[in-house]
Formats: C-alpha cells, sequence, structure tokens
C-alpha cells in the first residue's frame, strides 16, 4: 500500500513544533548551566601536554587535593580539566574500554572538584599528531566518537549540571565542513549515553572569535559555544618559545601600547620581518576599548544564534612580561567579557600563563594582582 502523502505531511507538521519545543527547552537548560560557568581556571599540563610523563608520580604532585580546595577559596566556580587521550587509549583496559589507572586518577580529581562545589569542563585536549589523525582519517574519526560514547557514559553518572563535555581543545583543522561533521559525530556519540549533560562546543582551528563567527550551531539545543581569546599575540605570547620565532626576542612590552616604548621594542628583535609584525602592536592601539569590541563580536553572534557562549582560554604568559601590564590585559579581557555576559576560564592555574606559584608538591601561593585583574579575592 503506498502511503498517505497527505497523512504524512499531517504528522510531519505535528512533529516540527514539538521539535522545536524540545530545543528550545533544550537551549534554556544550556543558558542556565552557563551559570555554573563563570569564573573558571584551567587545570593545564596535569592531564594532558605531557606526553612524556603521565605517571601517578608526577600527576599526584604536580596539582593535588590542596589545589583543588584553593581554586574553590580563590573564588573560581569551575576548572576546565584538560585531557589527553592518549592515556585513557593505552592497554590495559578495563570493561569500559579505558585505561582503569589513568581514569582512577581522573575520577579523583573530578571528584574533589565537585565536593568543593567547582563546576567541571571535560576537556578532550590532544596533542597534534591526534588532530592530524582526525582530519584525514575516517578511521580515526570513529576511533575519536568511540572514545567519547565511553567517557561520557562514565561521567554521566555524576551530578549533569556540575559535569560538561568539550568535543576538542583547538582542532586546527583547516577545513571547517570536516570539522563541522568531526563535531556533530562526536556530539551525536556522547548523547546517546549522557541525555542530561551540557556540551561544550568548539570552532575549528585555535578556537578564535573569527572561527566562531564560521560556524553553524549544532541542531542539539544543550550545546555551550566555546571560543579562545590571546590577541594581541605580540602582548600575550612575548618571550614565548613557540609560535612566531620572533616573540623569543620581546619582553617588558607594555599594555595598554604607548608610543614612546615602541622603537625600544623593536630593537629587541633582529630581522626586519618580526619588526614589521611586531610593530603592528602600536598601530592597532591597542586598549580596553579595541578589545571590547572583538568581544562584542562574539557576543553579536550568541545572541543572533540564541546560544550561550563561554571564553575557557585566555591569559598572557607571564615569564617576560611586565606584571603591571599583565594585570590590565586580564583585567581588560574578563571585563570586556563579563560586560558581555560571557562566562570565562583562564589560562591556567600554575603553568606559563599561571595564576599561582607552585613547585611539585608544595602549598601555592596566589598572585593578589592577578587575582585582583580577575576580580577575585582569596577568601
Amino acid at each position: 500500500m503506498r502511503p498517505c502523502l497527505r497523512c504524512l505531511a499531517v504528522l510531519l507538521a505535528l512533529a516540527l513544533p514539538a521539535a522545536a519545543q524540545d530545543r528550545a527547552a533544550n537551549v534554556q537548560t544550556a543558558f542556565v548551566r552557563a551559570r555554573h560557568l563563570r569564573h573558571g581556571i584551567n587545570a593545564s599540563q596535569w592531564f594532558a601536554q605531557s606526553p612524556s610523563d603521565y605517571s601517578a608520580e608526577r600527576t599526584n604532585r604536580y596539582t593535588d587535593a590542596a589545589d583543588i580546595a584553593l581554586m574553590a577559596k580563590l573564588g573560581f566556580d569551575n576548572v576546565r580539566l584538560s585531557i589527553d587521550p592518549g592515556p585513557l587509549e593505552r592497554n590495559p583496559r578495563g570493561q569500559d574500554g579505558m585505561n582503569d589507572e589513568f581514569l582512577g586518577r581522573l575520577d579523583s580529581a573530578v571528584d574533589a572538584m565537585l565536593a568543593n562545589g567547582l563546576a567541571v569542563q571535560i576537556d578532550l585536549h590532544p596533542e597534534e599528531s591526534y588532530k592530524r589523525q582526525a582530519s584525514t582519517s575516517n578511521e580515526a574519526v570513529d576511533r575519536f566518537a568511540m572514545l567519547w560514547r565511553r567517557l561520557a557514559a562514565h561521567y554521566a553518572t555524576r551530578d549533569p549540571r556540575m559535569v560538561f563535555f568539550e568535543i576538542m581543545n583547538e582542532p586546527e583543522m583547516h577545513d571547517p565542513d570536516r570539522w563541522a561533521g568531526v563535531q556533530a559525530r562526536a556530539a551525536a556519540a556522547i548523547r546517546e549515553v549522557a541525555p542530561l549533560n551540557t556540551i561544550i562546543a568548539n570552532a575549528t582551528n585555535y578556537s578564535d572569535i573569527v572561527d566562531l563567527l564560521a560556524l553553524h550551531p549544532l541542531p542539539d539545543g544543550n550545546v555551550i559555544y566555546s571560543f579562545h581569546f590571546y590577541d594581541p599575540h605580540e602582548f600575550t605570547h612575548q618571550g614565548a618559545g613557540w609560535g612566531e620565532p620572533w616573540w623569543i626576542y620581546t619582553h617588558g612590552i607594555p599594555y595598554p601600547a604607548t608610543d614612546s616604548s615602541m622603537a625600544k621594542s623593536l630593537k629587541e628583535v633582529p630581522d626586519p620581518a618580526g619588526q614589521f609584525k611586531l610593530e603592528n602592536y602600536w598601530l592597532n592601539h591597542w586598549d580596553a576599548r579595541h578589545i571590547r569590541m572583538l568581544i562584542d563580536e562574539a557576543a553579536a553572534w550568541g545572541r543572533e544564534n540564541n546560544v550561550p557562549l563561554i571564553c575557557n582560554e585566555f591569559g598572557a604568559y607571564r615569564q617576560f612580561a611586565d606584571p603591571a601590564s599583565r594585570a590590565n590585559w586580564i583585567r581588560d579581557v574578563r571585563s570586556a567579557l563579563e560586560a558581555d555576559g560571557i562566562g570565562w576560564a583562564m589560562w591556567d592555574y600554575r603553568g606559563g600563563f599561571g595564576v599561582v606559584w607552585k613547585q611539585d608538591g608544595q602549598p601555592a601561593r596566589a598572585d593578589p594582582a592577578v587575582l585582583n585583574a580577575l576580580g577575585l579575592k582569596e577568601r
């Protein structure tokens, strides 16, 4: 018997409003959950960014229970917990298909954060080689989706209001259509086993604002969209040994930019091409207004798409930066985000962009200038 086309049309017309209502309810859930992600901190270089050593000996001393308690005491309300997928997939694996020993240490960290009233962003934070595989191999994407299905099922047992699943940090995929497909695949895998948790979606490349503006929201409504902010890199990455080769020659660059400091800073850079790039820092007049206008663009995208946003990475490398200028920049970024109603998570807790000073196994000491710039105060 041929189906009645008129009947099918009626059923579709009835289903569409219901689906729209479901999505609207899920979007509202995401906005409510985003309130748990207002003032965050990245727990970096702990369970990610250290491929040579994920041993218990190292992770237990790098960040410990006292550090987690201090995060809450400093006024943070959430932690972005970066996790390298490699150690999760290593043998021997347990019944859930993940390395039990490594997962057990993650559980201890997540449960300690929750016990201290901190929401947790479970952030899959792979190395570049893992991202390259996902950008070219469908088999690698299958493995990635399977890992998310296992990881989300594991953490779906915690309070879904406080545990968030971030699909992939800075995917570095230059084909936005491929990343859209990979992200949709991972989001579907998460939703199959964790129907109540909120997902955090990422823009392609390095998740800058310009990447966010090109992103099409997922069909799933219970999603928060993330972006990262490190502009201008000439200031935030001065002295850094990665990225632009000439960064290593720079230090003490002031923020806001002052014309009187330009000639001295340009002399630090030995090659004309590097000097040309650095000079743009002054020519572009970086200040609070400049930063606010850029973040306003992200906020406008969020309003147009009716989705909540989080800036879950921003920070300035501290080894070679003037402390007062660094605090000025952090304050201006944080203030712009809050003015636009966007939650944030600073990069990072104890690393090169840190909010505390700490040696392995020793108590951490907070940087009061950075805390003040973040609008926080140790309790």
